[in-house]
């Protein structure tokens, strides 16, 4: 199988890339934006012109990684390197015959929900709160149109978060309160998941949470189990101290229930 992954130098990028390279029936190039040392990963700008494309060629599944990855990502930014960059590249896609997009979309989809109780799955209506979150809801529906339209398989993969600092291990240090831990996504389960929804059969489209199995979490993986045959291998439970708790609990007090109640005492205000 021949792979093509975009942002192949960076954080999850290399490490995707270095994985499957030692797997046994795959070809693997890459494009980033900075120069790469090593000879199968080439630089390619995605909000340029798409001279990028040729290396689509005989390419069977796309995973695209590239773009701006910051939460507080501007408009200009989110607009120039997530929606048109990601619109552009399911067009040379689908014209040089790619098979499938495995495309890295985002929980930012959901982060409205932060301090609700709702379960977070494909059929749960998004509410991005930022650019960045708008930018990958945007890239998962045109997705949708290139499956339906022009039967290019794609899934988006909602992916948790895999730090950088820590050795990625979970814990109270990470941003966010509970939210913040119970996306957290070993670098085991990442790869194992990416290598499921490249290699799964029959797939059109799926949007599919990709975290590591911890217990609690608000986000349903039984949707990736079923579509992808995804099989966590790790998990680690929240550790909220007492501070970060009442933070929380207040923050949901002034953003959930309080506006819940006053909608629902007075309707027609």
């Amino acid at each position: 199988m021949h792979v093509l992954i975009t942002g192949a130098g960076g954080h999850l990028g290399r490490k995707l890339f270095d994985f499957l390279a030692e797997q046994r029936g795959f070809t693997v190039i890459g494009l980033d934006i900075r120069p790469v040392d090593h000879p199968d990963i080439h630089v390619a700008d995605f909000g340029e012109t798409p001279d990028w494309a040729r290396h689509f060629e005989n390419v069977d599944v796309i995973v695209h990684l590239a773009g701006d990855r910051e939460p507080g990502a501007s408009w200009e930014s989110s607009i120039r390197n997530n929606m048109d960059a990601t619109l552009t590249l399911y067009h040379q896609a689908a014209e040089k015959g790619v098979s499938r997009v495995v495309l890295a979309s985002s929980n930012w989809l959901h982060g409205d929900k932060r301090f609700s109780d709702e379960v977070l799955n494909s059929q749960t209506p998004p509410g991005p709160v930022n650019a960045y979150g708008m930018s990958k809801l945007f890239c998962e529906r045109t997705g949708k149109y290139f499956a339906d339209m022009h039967g290019l398989s794609v899934i988006c993969m909602r992916i948790g978060w895999t730090q950088w600092t820590h050795d990625n291990q979970p814990g109270p240090h990470m941003a966010m309160g509970r939210w913040g831990q119970e996306m957290w996504l070993s670098d085991q389960d990442f790869l194992l998941g990416m290598h499921a929804a490249i290699t799964a059969k029959n797939v059109s489209f799926a949007t599919l949470n990709l975290m590591s199995d911890n217990p609690g979490m608000r986000w349903d993986l039984e949707e990736t189990k079923r579509v992808i045959g995804y099989q966590p291998r790790d998990g680690a439970a929240a550790k909220v101290p007492l501070s970060l708790a009442i933070k929380g609990a207040t923050k949901r007090l002034f953003t959930q229930i309080i506006p819940s109640t006053f909608e629902r005492l007075f309707p027609m205000w």
